[in-house]
């Protein structure tokens, strides 16, 4: 299933879709797939898996602590494909957010070959633009993958009706000027954004603004098509270390709430 069918069941259904994030490896390879299927179970309607890498300018502390664990216990892009593969057999749509100098390392070609081949959806990629690389375009469209960037609210109009030509499954709107992370108030640039970004793009828009409960899920959920939650769910592993039980219950419960905020909005 791709991700634009995904938002276009929770459409129908008059909600906003449920985006839930995970580094691969986080707390440990078979553990986070553990995770994963916990948030699918509990209502997340697409997957995002995170590409451990080591020098993560756009993530927070929270994200970058996991991704840092999974760095250490030596997880490599393999394993985010075998994630991928583990996390897309629900029938979920599961797509890599990735930084791009991993890509290239491995091969966009292979990359996009080896993504489809496990299922995976398509992949985010947050920090190259449409127009810095046609290498990924080229391999995605070959392999029927979902290509989505980031508008933010200091693109220009320009910036954002190019940015979403280019974009298939659906637009990932990044509503805070900084790092990743959860916050305990949503932002005041998020709905002019997705206005501006809806004016010139028939694709689903999803914010990412740091949400980390069912009340700021709802706010969200109101105006955009997708609500999009990291650092809140990877918070909650890190506080449950030694208790993978008591971990994979509190993911359940964080994911329930936000699935239900979705369907307040």
């Amino acid at each position: 299933m791709t991700a634009g069918t995904a938002f276009a069941r929770a459409k129908a259904e008059g909600r906003a879709a449920l985006v839930g994030y995970l580094p691969a490896g986080f707390p440990d390879v078979v553990g986070g797939i553990e995770a994963l299927r916990t948030m699918v179970d509990a209502g997340c309607d697409v997957i995002e898996i995170g590409l451990p890498y080591s020098d993560p300018v756009m993530d927070g502390p929270t994200v970058q602590a996991a991704a840092q664990q999974a760095l250490d216990r030596g997880v490599r892009i393999k394993d985010v494909l075998r994630t991928v593969e583990a996390v897309a057999g629900t029938g979920t749509p599961t797509l890599v957010m990735t930084y791009w100098n991993p890509i290239e390392r491995y091969g966009v070609e292979r990359f996009a070959a080896d993504l489809a081949s496990a299922g995976g959806a398509g992949l985010i990629t947050p920090d190259i633009t449409p127009d810095a690389d046609p290498a990924w375009a080229q391999a995605a469209d070959a392999h029927d993958l979902d290509k989505v960037y980031l508008v933010a609210p200091s693109s220009t109009d320009e910036r954002i009706a190019m940015t979403t030509a280019a974009c298939r499954g659906f637009v990932y709107a990044t509503a805070v000027m900084g790092v990743t992370g959860a916050r305990t108030t949503t932002s005041e640039l998020a709905e002019p954004l997705v206005a501006r970004t809806k004016s010139v793009t028939d694709l689903p828009v999803g914010v990412g603004l740091g949400v980390s409960n069912g009340a700021q899920a709802a706010e969200i959920a109101a105006y955009a098509d997708g609500v999009i939650v990291g650092s809140a769910f990877v918070r909650t592993l890190l506080d449950h270390p030694d208790d993978t039980g008591a971990g994979l219950r509190a993911l359940g419960a964080l994911t329930e709430d936000l699935a239900a905020g979705v369907r307040r909005g």
